[in-house]
């Protein structure tokens, strides 16, 4: 495939999922039901599309890595008939079993998503009802924004679907977009759909950013991260959304900086999510490794290559770039910049994670923005407004 001259500046898309069986929790049926559409559209995680071959020379691997211990499994208690200690009855031992929090209900074998954050930001309650009850359909503009993404993308990169047998397989393709995105905005200057990782406060956070450029000052090596959305009509976005999405680049600079400074916890993501290092690739992974001049057999080569190339990553800059196109034309609404700012973020991550992890009850929207919950699929079955009258709201 002949490779895409770059563009000039703007950004983003949405990228395909494929579905996998894999080993779940032993959860109700409903809760299945959801956590198997939830991996079916993890775009982060299950997205088998990558780069086109031939295009960057990648890195040799060779650094060895430990196998991590096996995960450790709950075992039943029992009592032998010549012991003191008293035992509990069935209803005390229920009810001394602390419920499962959200975060390790639906998100334990992927991680949060950037946008699993921005969605609680904007409502606790609305991303608690869109887990337990399902996410609705898209709506047209959700489409449009999607379709103009995927052009956005297109412009630079082609995709290939590469059949995946495996979880590691899958996390194997990611890496291998972060590669080869990584030697394309080193050598083009522009690159789009860069998945990154990280940790943050003890949870592993995804996402994908939409564009990453080189300043046009060559004197800076470091790149500028954008962020693009659309909008239905040409109005300004509120100042609401404005915040939700900043807090959404703030993000991915802290995710893309953690990797910039080789900071990627290799024997904690291999344990935190189950992952052999040593698991051989299939030859369809491995054939196409090798047509990007890529010698690799286990997860473990493509994990140090992906290390590697963050070691020759440089921060990005503090002043971030938020774009809103309008959905009909594409033409551009605003270009919001704004400075970040890593104790905002942390406020806001630090309640956010609380809400994840059980620490706290979902909050509902303050009564100054309860505009959005007009706009909420929700809005019938949500306690502050289903007894309120459609003027109330």
């Amino acid at each position: 495939m002949e490779p895409k001259s770059p563009p000039s500046h703007s950004s983003s898309p949405s990228a395909q999922s494929r579905s996998i069986p894999v080993e779940t929790e032993i959860i109700t049926d409903a809760e299945m039901a959801f956590l198997d559409a939830a991996l079916a559209s993890a775009r982060p995680l299950l997205s088998s599309s990558i780069l086109p071959p031939s295009r960057f020379p990648l890195l040799p691997c060779s650094l060895p890595l430990a196998l991590s211990s096996p995960p450790r499994h709950v075992t039943s208690l029992s009592c032998s008939s010549g012991s003191s200690s008293p035992v509990k009855d069935i209803e005390d031992a229920d009810k001394s079993v602390r419920p499962k929090s959200l975060l390790e209900r639906f998100r334990a074998r992927r991680g949060l998503m950037v946008t699993d954050i921005t969605s609680s930001e904007w409502c606790q309650k609305k991303t608690e009802f869109g887990l337990v009850k399902g996410k609705p359909k898209k709506t047209a503009a959700m489409e449009a924004g999607s379709n103009r993404h995927a052009a956005l993308e297109k412009e630079v990169v082609e995709r290939v679907e590469i059949p995946t047998e495996s979880l590691e397989e899958i996390w194997a393709v990611k890496f291998f977009n972060f590669i080869v995105g990584a030697k394309q905005l080193l050598l083009e200057g522009l690159t789009r759909e860069v998945p990154v990782i990280g940790v943050f406060g003890g949870t592993w956070i995804v996402g994908v950013i939409d564009e990453v450029r080189m300043p046009l000052n060559e004197a800076s090596l470091n790149p500028i991260l954008v962020d693009i959305k659309t909008r239905y009509k040409a109005t300004p976005p509120t100042e609401a959304q404005k915040r939700n999405a900043r807090l959404q680049v703030m993000l991915y600079k802290y995710l893309w900086d953690g990797l910039a400074a080789s900071n990627f916890p290799t024997a904690y993501f291999y344990k935190h999510f189950k992952l052999d290092p040593h698991y051989i690739l299939s030859e369809d992974v491995k054939r196409y490794a090798a047509s990007l001049r890529f010698d690799v057999k286990t997860l473990e080569d493509v994990v140090t290559g992906f290390t590697d190339s963050c070691s020759f990553l440089c921060p990005s800059t503090d002043q971030l770039l938020l774009r809103y196109e309008l959905q009909s034309d594409c033409s551009l609404l605003e270009e919001h910049w704004f400075r970040y700012d890593v104790c905002w973020l942390k406020d806001q991550m630090e309640e956010i994670l609380k809400f994840w992890s059980g620490g706290k009850e979902a909050t509902y929207v303050s009564e100054a923005e309860s505009w959005k919950c007009r706009f909420c699929e929700f809005n019938d079955v949500c306690p502050i407004t289903s007894s309120s009258s459609p003027e109330q709201r």
